[in-house]
Order: structure tokens, then sequence, then C-alpha cells
């Protein structure tokens, strides 16, 4: 008897489980389609309201999702997409616009980043110590002594010797024979 009933309880939490897992899966399918319609109509902002939520509805239709209410003000896109799956039916909104603080107040108390001193001379640094060169800073003279002359298309090669190319159906210029290795067989590095 006990057994039937710790039975009939593992479905009911199993099934509680099943329908939890699509409620979420189903939130989530429309926070994204919400997400990317708000992203369409943004970048369509400025082509009026009218093309920025067709594009935005055809946006969340290829997601499976409904626009249940789209809003382009200024450069700011308001869009509430809807998805159906099983009995959840979950709404989510999403407002997508160009990045910066639009609507914020110009500083946020606490916010602040460290201070960051004026741009000016670079300070001086200590002389270095033997077998250390010294850092090298824009303007100074070039720490390379001499000449190095630039070479030109049609310049002799500066590698000494001839260096034949090698074209298909030439003998291998590797003399002798390459045997493969087998397990087993002892070393060739000695």
């Amino acid at each position: 008897m006990w057994t039937a009933f710790a039975a009939c309880a593992l479905c009911v939490v199993f099934g509680a489980v099943l329908a939890l897992g699509q409620a979420v899966a189903a939130r989530h399918r429309a926070g994204g389609a919400a997400d990317l319609a708000a992203l369409a109509a943004a970048d369509r902002a400025l082509w009026g309201e009218a093309d920025a939520c067709a594009i935005a509805v055809r946006v969340a239709a290829a997601q499976g999702a409904a626009v249940v209410r789209c809003r382009v003000g200024e450069d700011i896109a308001d869009v509430t997409a809807r998805v159906t799956s099983g009995p959840w039916t979950p709404e989510v909104r999403s407002r997508a616009g160009p990045p910066g603080p639009t609507g914020l107040p110009a500083a946020l108390p606490g916010l602040t980043g460290p201070e960051v001193p004026p741009p000016g001379p670079e300070p001086e640094l200590d002389p270095p110590g033997p077998g250390v060169h010294p850092p090298v800073r824009s303007g100074d003279p070039s720490p390379v002594r001499g000449s190095i002359p630039p070479v030109r298309s049609g310049d002799p090669s500066p590698v000494r010797g001839s260096i034949p190319p090698v074209r298909s159906g030439d003998p291998s210029p590797v003399r002798g024979s390459i045997s493969p290795v087998r397990s087993g067989d002892p070393s060739p590095i000695r």
C-alpha cells in the first residue's frame, strides 16, 4: 500500500518539475524573442515607428513569438513579446537603444572612478644600472647605430650561394632510405 502511495507522490513531483521546466523554457524563449525584436526595432528607429515595429514583428515571428506591444520613441524601442507553450503564455518586455546613459543623471553618486592625472611631461627616470638599456621614448633618436640599407626589388639576394628551386618530379634531395619505425625496434637515437 505504501509503495503505491510513494509511486503516486513521485509521479506528482515529476509532473510538477516538468511543468516548471516548460514554464521556464517558455519564459526564456519570450525573453530572447523580445530582446531580438527590440534590437531590430531600435536599428530601424530612424525609419519611423511603423517600419521599426514591422521588422520587430518579423523578428519575433522568426523566434516563434508574437509582438504584443511595440513603441518607438526618439531612439528607444520598447517591445513586449508573448510566447505560447502548452498552458503557459509568458509576456516579456524589452527595451533597446543607443549605448550611453540616456535618461540617467550626469553623474551617479558612488560610481565615479579614480582620479586620472592630466597628461603632462613624462617623469624623469633614474639612470639604468650596468647592462640595462634605457627605455625608448617617442622622439628619441634610434638606438640602432650605423645604417641599414633598404632592400629594393631587383637587388641581388643577400643570401650567398645558389638555392635551386624544387620542381615536382625532381628526385628527392634526401640521400639514403628512410625505413619505418616498428614497435620493439631499438631506438635510432643514441
